[in-house]
């Protein structure tokens, strides 16, 4: 009698079209989780370092006028432009720098969340993948346990060496499906912690920009209080 082989591969040639398209669904869902987990990775270390560059900057910037625009990119360069911009909108009003501060604000909030979103990108994925492959490799499971009585029935043979082959092909779609889910949910809830910390650090960037503009409109309000003339530019206020 020939030796029956029970290696994954061969069990899965050995498989029906339904569990072996169950199984390629549940390959093609690990391979998204790894290369999802290489990309978010290669991501948030890329963010966390230009955070780290910003703050530093921002922290040495005495003015908004003096953020260095070269060491500011992504969602810090975006709020420096939005509090800019803010500034030089308001310009034409007088004596608004609590108004100013309160759209500045806004403009920054906006910023995070938009931000926030940017980096959850990609992840909901994994959660979906950690959810539902162990339902779809118990499907393949089942279905395949169905064919296999469904061949003892029509052969009539009731010996475990009948049916043994048909079950373990039918089971290794539930060893794929949660050799897919674990690392899924594992992934997703490390990258969900470094989202956590991106977040924190583009709190902390939102905070040093109001920072200098609060101190912008602080030096406006010692201006004008000093009866000296204050044009609020896009960059910084000037007295004349």
């Amino acid at each position: 009698m020939t030796a029956l082989s029970f290696s994954p591969w061969d069990m899965f040639l050995n498989a029906g079209p339904v569990v072996q398209s169950v199984m390629m669904v549940l390959a093609l869902g690990c391979m998204l989780t790894w290369t999802v987990a290489l990309a978010k990775t290669i991501e948030f270390t890329y963010v966390q370092r230009r955070l780290a560059v910003a703050k530093r900057g921002l922290r040495q910037a005495d003015t908004l006028d003096q953020c260095d625009e070269a060491a500011c990119s992504g969602v810090a360069l975006a709020m420096i432009g939005a509090a800019r911009e803010e500034e030089q909108a308001s310009s034409d009003i007088e004596d608004d720098a609590d108004g100013i501060k309160e759209r500045v604000v806004l403009a920054l909030e906006r910023l995070e969340a938009e931000e926030a979103r940017r980096l959850m990108k990609g992840t909901g994925l994994l959660a979906t993948i950690g959810a539902i492959s162990p339902f779809v490799g118990l499907f393949g499971t089942v279905w395949g346990i169905m064919t296999s009585f469904t061949g003892i029935a029509a052969t009539k043979a009731t010996s475990l060496a009948v049916v043994a082959p048909g079950i373990a092909e039918a089971l290794l779609a539930t060893a794929i499906g949660l050799v897919t889910a674990i690392p899924a949910v594992v992934i997703y809830n490390a990258l969900s912690r470094r989202t956590v910390t991106c977040r924190a650090q583009v709190a902390d960037v939102a905070a040093l920009v109001l920072r200098l503009v609060s101190r912008d409109l602080s030096r406006m309000r010692s201006l004008l209080a000093t009866g000296q003339v204050v044009r609020l530019s896009a960059r910084n206020a000037v007295a004349e």
